[in-house]
């Protein structure tokens, strides 16, 4: 399979990535978490100071590692969203989706949280793009990243 290029916004060039457990938990769990788009992850890594740093990787897929991926949002997206944010662990090496950026976390939360139905939800997410994810959740899966660089940049 062809390497794709993936990129991780944070404060700081990561060469070595690795798996934190975090305060929160996030869409797929804890995990390193990437994303195809380099707009998003300058996003990621400007939005606390307005500056922050890119890590960019080749990726080379792996058939051997248990991936589960997304390629929209669906009602299995959805529950394993609502899963992981409830804290409930899975065996996936690899897991790539959708985002639920801030607007659509908030619904997915209070779908979660029951206050919204599930018909409500969908109909809130209805005109909202999704953005990209893949997140690794082991030690394994994170051999199949190959770190290229890492560069400053500004919100």
């Amino acid at each position: 399979m062809d390497k794709v290029i993936l990129y991780h916004g944070s404060k700081e060039v990561v060469e070595f990535p690795e798996i934190r457990i975090a305060k929160f938990n996030k869409d797929f769990y804890f995990g390193f978490y990437c994303t195809k788009y380099s707009g998003q992850a300058r996003r990621w890594a400007t939005r606390f100071t307005g500056k922050g740093v890119i890590s960019e990787y080749f990726y080379v897929p792996d058939n051997t590692l248990n991936v589960l991926s997304f390629s929209e949002m669906t009602e299995e997206w959805l529950d394993f969203i609502v899963q992981c944010r409830l804290g409930i662990s899975h065996s996936y090496d690899i897991v790539e989706g959708p985002m639920a950026n801030d607007t659509i976390f908030n619904y997915v939360q209070n779908f979660a949280d029951g206050k919204i139905s599930r018909s409500a939800f969908w109909e809130l997410v209805k005109f909202k793009k999704p953005t990209h994810q893949i997140s690794f959740h082991t030690a394994r899966a994170l051999t199949a990243l190959q770190f290229v660089k890492g560069y400053e940049v500004d919100g």
